[in-house]
C-alpha cells in the first residue's frame, strides 16, 4: 500500500511538472502545428524508404538492416511520438485543460521519444563501427559482420531502449541525466570511428598504406570509391543527427544544473521538435546519397502516379 501511494504521489508530481506552470500562448500552438506537419512528412518519407530498401537487393544485407532499423524508428516517431507531442502542445494552449489527458499525451511522447531516440543513436553508432570494420577487416569483414549478428545487436538495442524508457516513468530526473549521457556517448563514439576512418583513408591518398588492390569478401578489388561514398553518406546522416540532438542536449544539461522555468520548458519542447525533424530529413538524405534507394523510390512514385492517373 505504501509503495502504491508513493507511485501515485510521484505521478501527481510529474503531472504538475508537465501540465502546469506553462504560459498558454501562440508559441505552443505553433509547436503543435509544426509537429503535426513533420509527423506527416516522417510517415510518408520513411514508408517510401522502407519499401525501397525491401525491394533493393544490391546493398549488403547487414548494412541494409541497420538503415531499415533507422527508418523504422523514424516512422514510429511520425506515427506516435510527434502526434502525441503535438496534442500535448495543443492542450497547453488552453488555460483549463484536462490534467489527465495532458499527462497521457506527455507520457506517450516522452516514453516513445526516449525509446526511439535511444535505438536511433545506438544504430547510428553501430553504422559508424560497421564502416570502420569494413575498412580494417578487409577479407574478413563479411565473415565477421553477418546478418545474424547484426539482427542480434539490433534486437538488443530495442530491448535495452524499452527498459531505458521504463526508467522515465519512475525516475524522471535520473532519466534526463541518463538520456543526456547516452546521447554524448553515442555521438563521441561515432565521431571517433569516423575520424579513424578519415585518418586511414588519408593514408590511401598519400601512398603510406596502399590497399586498393586487396580483395574483398567477393574476390573483387577493394572498391575505395564506393567505400568513400558509403562513408560520406553515413557521415552526413551522423552530422544531421548531431545538429538535431545537440541543442536538445544543451537544454537538458542546463535544466539539470539550474532547474526548470517557463522559458526552458519551451526551449525543451522546441529542441525536442528539432530532434523529431531528424526523422523527416533522413529519408531525403537516403534518396540523395544512396543511388539504389533513390532509383527504387523513383520507381515507386512513378508506379503510384500511373495508378492514380
Amino acid at each position: 500500500m505504501e509503495n502504491s501511494s508513493t507511485i501515485t504521489d510521484y505521478k501527481k508530481s510529474i503531472q504538475f511538472l508537465l501540465c502546469t506552470g506553462h504560459s498558454s500562448g501562440k508559441h505552443w500552438a505553433f509547436l503543435s502545428a509544426i509537429n503535426f506537419f513533420f509527423s506527416v512528412t516522417a510517415i510518408f518519407g520513411n514508408m517510401l524508404i522502407l519499401v525501397a530498401l525491401y525491394k533493393e537487393s544490391s546493398l549488403y544485407p547487414p548494412s541494409k538492416l541497420l538503415y531499415r532499423c533507422l527508418a523504422i524508428t523514424d516512422l514510429l516517431v511520425g506515427l506516435i511520438s510527434e502526434p502525441s507531442l503535438a496534442a500535448y502542445d495543443a492542450l497547453l494552449t488552453k488555460e483549463n485543460h484536462s490534467m489527465n489527458l495532458c499527462f497521457y499525451f506527455a507520457t506517450i511522447s516522452a516514453v516513445t521519444f526516449t525509446t526511439l531516440s535511444a535505438v536511433s543513436l545506438l544504430t547510428m553508432t553501430t553504422i559508424s563501427v560497421d564502416r570502420l570494420l569494413a575498412l580494417l577487416l578487409g577479407l574478413r569483414y563479411r565473415h565477421v559482420v553477418t546478418l545474424r549478428r547484426v539482427r542480434a545487436i539490433v534486437s538488443f538495442f530495442w530491448i535495452f531502449s524499452l527498459g531505458f524508457a521504463v526508467i522515465l516513468v519512475y525516475e524522471f530526473t535520473f532519466a534526463k541525466i541518463s538520456n543526456l549521457t547516452l546521447i554524448l556517448v553515442c555521438i563521441f563514439g561515432s565521431l571517433f570511428c569516423y575520424l579513424k576512418i578519415l585518418w586511414r583513408l588519408r593514408h590511401y591518398q598519400t601512398g603510406i598504406q596502399q590497399r586498393q588492390g586487396e580483395p574483398n569478401g567477393e574476390g573483387n578489388p577493394f572498391n575505395i570509391a564506393r567505400y568513400r561514398k558509403t562513408v560520406t553518406t553515413a557521415i552526413l546522416v551522423e552530422v544531421t543527427l548531431i545538429a538535431c540532438y545537440l541543442p536538445y542536449s544543451i537544454v537538458i544539461a542546463i535544466i539539470i544544473m539550474q532547474g526548470s522555468s517557463q522559458f526552458l520548458d519551451f526551449m525543451w519542447e522546441s529542441t525536442a521538435t528539432l530532434v523529431f525533424l531528424n526523422s523527416s530529413v533522413n529519408p531525403i538524405l537516403y534518396c540523395w546519397r544512396i543511388k539504389e534507394v533513390k532509383q527504387e523510390v523513383k520507381n515507386i512514385i512513378r508506379k503510384f502516379l500511373c495508378w492514380a492517373s
